[in-house]
């Protein structure tokens, strides 16, 4: 479903989100103040794209509105928003200033939705993925002809807790959902385009907290990020890893179960950017909004913040 409602300007907060920052080498040397809060004017990068599995958009709502106060995105990604499109809040969506809202949901489980400022095209030739219609994936182009941008919002299933394709179901459609996503990706000619969203897959070393114990754990099994890999060497580039060195600690998600989740720091890297490599030299800053694990009420997910000078 798309919407193009009258625009409305959102406000900008003068909060600062208190969050891991990265700069690009190229941003560092032309002294660009690429992601201070809110945007400077005629300083800012030509896109901001922020992805987050906010785990309820309704119930999150004020959090989205801190969200995009802090941050001024131009496009949010949004997984496990948990709405049907009848129910979906596009009225306090409108508010926070994207005139052009996409989404696909469900009562109570999945749903995705992207959100821009400008406008934007559905793509529809995206299969109905493990012919499930469980609402995982949504795609649009943003702009028009050499310019476009293709953005995938994805929410990979989690996996149920026994990874064990033969014992568990949910196993078996995660390790089938991410096979045919490969397949279908190692089939198109792509360029200029971006990839996010929770992906349940923490693939590297340095992207889990104890890699040798969470090596029979679900989201960190070779048998995921094995496939995770072949899916990202389809035709992409890790974008968060273009700024973090895989010899480094990179987390996105802690669990409820974690009382004092800081201190504990037992994190996992499960939700990604990828882009294509014509997309590479405009990297421009990456950020991590770990302070964002600490509102009120949070998801167990943090955003994330990629910018692009396209």
């Amino acid at each position: 479903m798309v919407e193009n409602p009258v625009s409305i300007l959102c406000g900008i907060s003068a909060a600062f989100c208190n969050s891991f920052l990265f700069l690009s080498p190229a941003a560092q040397q032309t002294g660009k103040n690429i992601l201070v809060s809110p945007r400077p004017i005629g300083n800012a990068p030509d896109m901001r794209i922020v992805t987050w599995n906010i785990n309820s958009l309704r119930l999150r709502m004020p959090l989205l509105a801190q969200l995009c106060q802090d941050t001024s995105p131009d496009i949010v990604c949004l997984q496990e928003t948990k709405v049907p499109d009848s129910l979906f809040p596009l009225d306090a969506v409108r508010a926070l200033g994207f005139d052009h809202v996409v989404f696909r949901g469900m009562k109570g489980y999945n749903g995705v939705a992207i959100l821009s400022r400008q406008p934007v095209t559905v793509l529809e030739d995206a299969p109905d993925w493990c012919q499930r219609g469980d609402c995982r994936h949504i795609a649009v182009r943003h702009g028009t002809g050499a310019d476009a941008i293709d953005v995938h919002d994805f929410y990979v299933p989690a996996g149920g807790d026994i990874p064990d394709p033969v014992e568990n179901p949910k196993f078996a459609h995660k390790l089938a959902f991410v096979e045919e996503a490969r397949q279908w990706f190692s089939g198109r000619d792509m360029r200029r385009t971006v990839l996010v969203g929770d992906l349940n897959i923490a693939p590297l070393e340095q992207d889990v907290w104890s890699h040798k114990q969470l090596l029979k754990i679900v989201s960190h099994t070779p048998a995921e990020t094995e496939r995770l890999m072949a899916w990202q060497q389809t035709g992409f580039v890790d974008a968060m890893r273009h700024f973090v060195p895989a010899t480094e600690k990179l987390y996105t998600w802690w669990s409820y179960r974690n009382r004092d989740w800081s201190k504990s720091n037992r994190g996992r890297r499960l939700d990604h950017v990828w882009i294509t490599p014509d997309l590479q030299p405009a990297l421009r800053g990456m950020q991590v909004l770990r302070a964002a694990r600490d509102w009120d009420k949070p998801s167990d997910h943090v955003p994330v913040m990629i910018d692009l000078d396209a």
